[in-house]
């Protein structure tokens, strides 16, 4: 039953083989496009083939190579799903080995004399591949911020000046990039090195992908009177196939009034599972009708069998989120990620506003991303800016150079994935400048080809001198160098390192006009 209006689509490369991908690719084949597209009009869930070659197929003629890209990356992703899992668990391992052993030779003399240091995973010593990518730990200027947090009103003099206070811009990427971390490790960090208050670490549940996959962590600039809450999402884990599909993912789900919403950021927050698309749309309504009450939680879709254990991201931050303004009075809170942490930052309270949490949104200083992918479509973007936008900027998107996770998903008039809010771009000379849309807004265009991989290689030339020109503490790792390597081959995925957004936030200057 064909409709005038879509309310979700769906892209699903295991519908269909390799061939059939090939024949939409060619022609455009109609029942192609209903193997991989699944959709719905507004009345009903049940899904039709007229649905998807009516109200649907008509507008996708035109982008072929959009959907056969994303489902053949997905496809392949899903694939090297486990083979990408394993080296990732090694190669942790292995770093970690090497690091607490004192480099190689100082495993060989440890194994020789009986010392061998055995990492164990989940302790604070235990530190991440993108941990050990950027090893950095301390703060661009810990002291001179502590002291500044004494300061009853100095989170809302700073929320005049947007990104203009460098200390604060620092605090929130290394938070974003401390969310890759295990808990005892965010602990140590956030309470011994930054001095300041750790609250809690989550690991939630994504219904869809039946695990615990969304890592999230709150901390207080003080255990008492707080002035600052910050909320940090983790991103997109390297050797995750699940991470990188939901980057490459295409699907949306349009809520009423609001817009079309990525819907694997919508399951990573526990919101929903495709699997059932009306738990979407029945969480939606329980939640609109529930948002009053400050105790309660909502589960996916069917809170008889979901188990206690299994807490969602936006309903256990939110809880958190109240019962900490409650005991923090003249606090203010702060949301960041980096990549699909920053989707989900982003994501986070656009959800507090269509629930209408308008106590909570009173006391939102900012939401700060870095390298994050679109979230939704025009609609959505015009709907929050007219929350984030007055009386000041709220959202600051910061990009760095040819980083490709911020260019998906794709934005073109079809599907329109379209970001909002400011976006602080940096080039490689890390040259900052406020853009409405960062360059070569998809990535894929050819005449970006060519100086992209060129600049890809003089970035890894000058891995090697960053230490001699800005300090000791921009001295790249021989894992950071071994990444810009690859990005050699693949030089979207290598500029979207932690690395070039810390150096970013920390060595950037403005553009002179």
């Amino acid at each position: 039953m064909a409709t005038s209006k879509v309310t979700f689509l769906i892209v699903k490369p295991e519908n269909g083989a390799i061939w059939d991908l090939v024949r939409l690719l060619i022609v455009g084949d109609k029942k192609c496009y209903a193997k991989f597209l699944e959709c719905s009009g507004v009345d009903d869930y049940v899904v039709e083939e007229d649905d998807c070659n009516g109200s649907v197929g008509g507008e996708v003629d035109d982008l072929r190579w959009v959907i056969f890209v994303s489902i053949l990356v997905r496809k392949i992703l899903k694939v090297f799903e486990k083979p990408l899992e394993w080296t990732g668990y090694f190669l942790e391992f292995l770093l970690n080995l090497f690091s607490l052993n004192g480099s190689f030779l100082g495993l060989v003399y440890n194994i020789l004399h009986g010392k061998l240091v055995i990492p164990q995973r989940g302790t604070e010593t235990f530190i991440s591949s993108i941990g050990h990518i950027d090893g950095r730990i301390n703060l661009y200027k810990t002291e001179s911020l502590t002291k500044e947090f004494t300061q009853p009103d100095f989170i809302d003099k700073n929320l005049q000046l947007g990104m203009g206070h460098r200390a604060l811009m620092d605090l929130y990427m290394m938070s974003s990039k401390l969310a890759y971390e295990n808990e005892n490790v965010v602990k140590n960090v956030v309470n011994h090195h930054w001095k300041m208050h750790f609250v809690d670490f989550y690991n939630c549940w994504n219904d869809y992908q039946k695990e615990s996959s969304t890592q999230v962590f709150i901390l207080c600039d003080k255990p008492k009177d707080a002035n600052l809450i910050l909320i940090s999402f983790r991103g997109t884990e390297p050797f995750d196939a699940d991470d990188w599909i939901t980057d490459f993912e295409y699907s949306w789900y349009e809520i009423p009034n609001l817009g079309k919403v990525h819907m694997g950021f919508l399951e990573a927050l526990g919101l929903g599972n495709r699997e059932n698309v009306t738990t979407f749309h029945e969480l939606f309504v329980k939640n609109a009708k529930s948002t009053n009450s400050e105790n309660v939680d909502v589960t996916i879709a069917h809170p008889q069998q979901q188990p206690p254990e299994r807490s969602t991201a936006y309903h256990t931050v939110r809880r958190k989120l109240k019962s900490l303004l409650t005991e923090h009075k003249n606090a203010r809170f702060v949301i960041t990620g980096h990549s699909l942490g920053g989707a989900l930052a982003i994501l986070f309270p656009t959800m507090l506003v269509m629930h209408e949490e308008t106590d909570v949104m009173k006391r939102l200083s900012g939401v700060h991303t870095y390298g994050q992918p679109r979230i939704g479509n025009r609609q959505l973007g015009k709907f929050m800016e007219a929350h984030l936008e007055h009386p000041v900027p709220k959202y600051f998107r910061v990009v760095y150079n040819n980083d490709l996770v911020p260019r998906l998903p794709y934005d073109d008039k079809t599907f329109l994935y379209k970001h909002f809010g400011v976006c602080m771009y940096y080039n490689c000379l890390y040259v900052e400048q406020n853009v409405h849309e960062e360059p070569n807004r998809n990535f894929f265009g050819l005449r970006f080809v060519l100086p992209v991989y060129l600049n890809a290689a003089w970035e890894f030339m000058r891995s090697f001198t960053m230490g001699y020109i800005y300090g000791s503490e921009y001295k790249e790792s021989w894992e950071s160098v071994l990444f810009r390597l690859v990005g050699l081959f693949l030089p979207g995925i290598a500029a979207h390192s932690p690395v070039n957004y810390v150096n970013s936030v920390r060595l950037g200057r403005q553009k002179s006009v």
